[in-house]
């Protein structure tokens, strides 16, 4: 995996640190809060095999439906390889200005701009674009696309981009094929320069003739190694490699891209994917239910003769914060003893023990899997940070590191029934004829929403347990369209959500936490989450000069987020569990922080021949 700017746009962010004695010269690339790995006259990354052969057809699966090949608008749901969170955090038919490297934690390096300049006072960055650098009309690529990619997506975008480039109050065209972005003075910019150079460019012609604001099935005009090939509206869809593609012996792009065709079959139910993997219609799966790792694979005759292959991969990237969000915008959940007590009767061990096989750890941080957790009583330079907020923040802040509950695995919670009871009792709440009602005789009701109906099964002794306290819940399956729009729109009382976590976090946490998105269509503050507190540590992680800053800033807002209880963590694993058939060859080397799978790997012609595959 490349990190390129719309996994920077979403879900990453970097803060770019430039020494003060730098002078503003082009440069190859530039680090966040260090040094980069590769020279300016570097040939490949080092987890690449630069001589793979390029073939093959990568048959691939996604969970759901699209409706939209567009997919920079609020509108629509995107289709895999073409959408703003990329694929193995790649898009395939747009590129940008710079991209990063999968053996690196915070790296940039020019991909349609070959040269970049920051000056000293870091208010602006000067990007020189590569004379070669095409559409896949074969037209150039100018600064005029670029200004005009910053210009629509700022303005008629996903809110996102606007939240993300609040700060970049425009451009200069200095040439045909160079462009600066000038930056709000008075305000933090080192997050700036790598939030542009991921930004992705489009077409200025290409869109001067299509309506940028409207969902389309007709492929928009990119500049990537894919091109859109074949769409099945919401059934399939394949990219093929172009040929003679423009940047295809870059230094970045060297060894990578090495099927000829990704196709992406969609399906709506998950256990007929995996008995389409077994019956040889998908190539690859990587399989995030325990059940079926630890239970359907090893009986069956391709996987005991070898032509299947599982495996797992270190996984070295936080990984994420998987929670029940509870939507705090409504009433019920106003009052944070509510939310602790809601929280105490999710009796995640028995969970494991008897749902996931004991595959997977409890999420206990927003930062899991990384140093940016946050660990013991807050000392020092973390203490300091939280100090002035000490009246506004729950004393616990101040104490031990939170840690859910923990029960015994047996399915009895006697324990923690009771203390979620005494919780509820403070907070207004009472027990009358078996249902839990407030002082106007108003019953607790708790819907979760899910798209998959995998959940069910996860989610139901959640709910009887929540039915002792004399709450009545339910779980709703929702198609994944309206799903979306229902966490667009805020309509929910509780859902489940990924926040993934960059290796350099920034302004992306502004999106997930900040007051300012709590009421936003289309963010991604899902609990509705407002504190002056959170909002003060997040830029105070934007600012950060050091990694050592960084830590103390993660480890306090760590710390404040899940004292909040307003979330419901859930599990996590530090790896990614693969099936496969015996197709590919890989490299000796994996990247540190990506599977590396759609990105490094390529088809093996005489393994194919052994499956009867061309």
């Amino acid at each position: 995996m490349i990190r390129i700017g719309l996994i920077l746009v979403f879900l990453l962010s970097w803060q770019v640190f430039w020494p003060g004695d730098v002078s503003a010269k082009p440069q190859h690339g530039f680090a966040v809060l260090g040094s980069l790995k590769y020279g300016a006259d570097f040939k490949h990354f080092d987890y690449v095999n630069p001589d793979a052969p390029k073939g093959g057809r990568l048959r691939l699966w996604y969970n759901g439906n699209f409706d939209s090949l567009n997919p920079f608008i609020l509108k629509g749901r995107w289709a895999a390889g073409s959408n703003p969170f990329g694929v193995d955090g790649r898009l395939l038919t747009f590129e940008t200005l710079m991209t990063g490297s999968g053996d690196e934690e915070d790296s940039f390096y020019g991909l349609i701009a070959g040269g970049v300049e920051i000056p000293d006072d870091r208010q602006a960055i000067t990007f020189t674009l590569r004379a070669a650098a095409r559409w896949h009309d074969g037209s150039e690529i100018t600064a005029a696309d670029v200004a005009y990619s910053f210009d629509t997506l700022k303005a008629k975008g996903h809110p996102a981009f606007r939240i993300l480039f609040k700060d970049v109050t425009g451009t200069d065209i200095l040439g045909p094929r160079k462009i600066r972005f000038n930056f709000a003075k008075g305000v933090l910019t080192r997050d700036l320069p790598a939030t542009v150079a991921g930004m992705p460019v489009i077409s200025k012609a290409w869109y001067s003739e299509h309506d940028f604001t409207k969902t389309t099935m007709t492929p928009p005009l990119g500049s990537g190694p894919y091109r859109v090939e074949k769409v099945d509206p919401g059934r399939s869809i394949t990219y093929a490699l172009v040929e003679n593609h423009w940047g295809k012996d870059l230094a970045v792009y060297k060894g990578r891209n090495n099927f000829r065709r990704m196709t992406w079959d969609y399906y709506r139910d998950r256990d007929i994917a995996l008995q389409s993997l077994f019956a040889g219609k998908i190539d690859f799966r990587e399989d995030f239910t325990s059940r079926n790792w630890a239970t359907k694979y090893d009986n069956i005759p391709a996987v005991k003769e070898g032509r299947l292959i599982k495996e797992v991969l270190p996984d070295h990237n936080p990984s994420g914060f998987q929670a029940f969000f509870l939507n705090t915008r409504k009433a019920k959940f106003a009052d944070r003893r509510v939310r602790r007590a809601i929280g105490l009767v999710f009796d995640f061990e028995w969970t494991n023990k008897n749902l996931f096989y004991s595959l997977y750890r409890r999420t206990y941080s927003i930062f899991q899997n990384s140093d940016m957790e946050a660990k013991g009583a807050p000392q020092g330079a973390e203490l300091a940070l939280l100090e002035p907020w000490r009246k506004e923040l729950p004393g616990e802040v101040f104490g031990p590191v939170y840690r859910a509950p923990k029960t015994n695995g047996s399915g009895i919670i006697r324990a923690e029934l009771r203390a979620a009871k005494k919780l509820l009792k403070q907070a207004g709440w009472l027990v009358k004829d078996g249902k839990l009602v407030n002082g106007k005789g108003e019953g607790f009701k708790i819907e979760f929403i899910s798209y998959s109906k995998l959940f069910e099964r996860i989610i139901m002794p959640y709910v009887r347990n929540l039915e002792k306290l004399g709450i009545a819940a339910k779980f709703r399956l929702v198609e994944p369209a309206q799903y979306q729009r229902r966490l667009q729109e805020f309509d929910y009382d509780i859902a489940t959500f990924r926040n993934s976590s960059s290796l350099t976090p920034g302004l992306s946490l502004r999106n997930a936490w900040n007051s300012k998105t709590a009421d936003m269509t289309g963010g991604r503050n899902y609990t509705g989450l407002k504190s002056a507190a959170v909002d003060a540590l997040i830029e105070k992680i934007i600012a950060a000069k050091s990694r050592d800053e960084l830590r103390h800033a993660t480890h306090a807002l760590d710390r404040v987020i899940m004292w909040t209880h307003n979330l419901v963590p859930q599990w996590f694993k530090a790896s990614h569990t693969i099936a496969y058939w015996d197709l590919f060859g890989r490299p000796a080397i994996k990247p540190k922080y990506a599977r590396g799978i759609l990105d490094t790997w390529w088809w093996d012609p005489a393994k194919a021949a052994k499956l009867g595959r061309e």
